[in-house]
């Protein structure tokens, strides 16, 4: 995810400002026996965000439709979300923050709706037969807001002198468009974002159509490989767009605000390069375009995310920042954790991944990285709490998210061994590729393809409280 540090990339964790209160979750309704219709949960259960997300359905396609005006920082939107019913539905619920509802419909016919904390809780006219696919479309406006997440950042539909920068890790998603929030529920998506003639409206996927018209111009994304919410982007300014395409002809789009440019030139001319490495190390890239999106620093916005298909950058990244964002298309984007607890395999691959780059090109092995972290001493926030259990929500954006999880797979790699652990490193994604896995399912998969018993590894590195002892 982003960068603290420079060269860095590290995340922002949820926002404060989404809380939902607890009686909001009690008043779920769950369960029912055959044929009984009830309320879709109000919770995906997240142990750490618990108020993200919502029970009852699955959603298969988000169609956008935004209308922004740079000046007034005013959003005019439609969302139509299709979905297919767990349960049968009296009623269910919907993420989003801020923003004013005009009307709600499910399958065309005016729902009832009445907004709780950051859920837009929906009636539809007639009940959701279980197994049922239906669509409902949010009409709504307002100025997107931002969030700050419980480490203090910031995330969310984040204003810019020229537009706008759009990360949504981990609840952001919801303050531009209503969803359900949480990356368990992976969807396609289809946007379509309007701006003043001159701008550029950005996001995942490929551009389908670009028209001008009356001083506006609409520009059509298509994303057909299920994303999570917080992997969704809308970011709009003022940018220099450029289309290459790789040496496999995996095409590249490529946005740089004019004022990034010189600083950002040599680092995203290695998109390609860095894309050929990672795609011999992991396996076949996962999606069916790639790039970068490097606006002009927002401001109280310090970190990059890898936004599906083109992460996006506040200002020029440096090598290793661009190696971590692009190797999150196989973990974290492509394997999505099915909770927010397990930040760490997406975090720990791609801060790993800089560590094998550096290896690669003789900078330093990933042993020396490897002794380097360990060699901080024992009260230092790298030891602070087990990558495996962060305990709070503040935490996952926390050093052993990162540096500690890298830690974990290099001892993974000496344990296994080479050949194992490499191969490990390419059928991972190739076995959850556009789903959910969690820490099980690793721990698992890793004893398969050993053939090892790995339980005291993981339970030491991943699990273990404080600094390990020496191995």
């Amino acid at each position: 995810m982003p960068p603290r540090p420079p060269g860095r990339s590290r995340p922002r964790r949820l926002s404060a400002a989404a809380g939902i209160a607890a009686a909001l979750l009690a008043a779920s309704c769950t369960g029912g026996g055959s044929g009984q219709t009830t309320s879709g949960a109000r919770s995906a259960g997240d142990p750490l965000f618990p108020e993200l997300g919502n029970g009852g359905y699955d959603v298969t396609h988000y169609a956008l439709r935004l209308d922004y005006d740079v000046p007034s920082r005013r959003l005019d939107a439609t969302a139509t979300v299709t979905a297919r019913a767990t349960q049968s539905l009296r009623g269910f619920s919907l993420d989003l923050a801020g923003m004013n509802v005009r009307s709600v419909t499910v399958e065309g016919r005016k729902a009832q709706v009445v907004r709780q904390g950051g859920k837009l809780v929906v009636r539809p006219s007639r009940p959701v037969a279980d197994g049922a696919e239906f669509r409902t479309t949010v009409d709504y406006h307002g100025r997107p807001r931002t969030l700050t997440d419980p480490d203090g950042s910031t995330e969310g539909w984040v204003p810019t002198d020229d537009g706008a920068f759009v990360v949504g890790e981990p609840a952001g998603a919801m303050t531009w468009f209503p969803g359900n929030n949480h990356p368990s529920d992976k969807a396609a998506y289809d946007v379509e974002i309007t701006v003043p003639e001159g701008w550029t409206a950005l996001s995942n996927g490929e551009l389908r159509d670009q028209r001008t018209r009356h001083g506006r111009t609409t520009f059509r994304w298509h994303s057909g490989e299920p994303m999570a919410s917080y992997l969704a982007t809308a970011t709009i300014g003022r940018f220099h767009v450029s289309r290459s395409r790789t040496a496999d002809g995996l095409p590249l789009l490529v946005a740089v605000d004019p004022r990034e440019a010189a600083a950002s030139r040599q680092p995203l001319s290695r998109i390609g390069e860095i894309l050929e490495w990672e795609t011999e190390v992991f396996g076949p890239y996962p999606f069916s375009s790639s790039g970068a999106v490097v606006d002009h620093r927002p401001k109280d916005v310090g970190y990059a995310l890898e936004v599906q298909t083109k992460p996006v950058f506040p200002g020029a990244p440096d090598h290793s920042t661009l190696v971590h964002e692009l190797a999150h298309q196989w973990f974290g984007d492509s394997v999505t954790p099915k909770s927010w607890r397990d930040m760490w395999l997406n975090e720990g691959f791609a801060t790993y991944a800089e560590w094998l780059w550096r290896e690669r090109h003789g900078e330093e092995s990933a042993q020396t990285a490897f002794d380097a972290a360990y060699a901080k001493g024992g009260r230092e926030p790298v030891w602070a709490f087990p990558p495996g259990d962060p305990g709070s929500a503040k935490n996952i954006s926390g050093d052993p998210v990162y540096e500690r999880a890298a830690m974990l797979l290099h001892q993974l790699r000496r344990t296994v061994g080479e050949k194992t652990f490499f191969r490990i490193l390419k059928e991972w994604p190739a076995e959850h590729r556009h789903g959910n896995a969690d820490a099980r399912d690793f721990i698992a998969f890793c004893e398969q393809r050993s053939g090892k018993d790995l339980s005291r590894l993981f339970d030491t590195w991943l699990y273990g409280k404080g600094r390990p002892g020496r191995s």
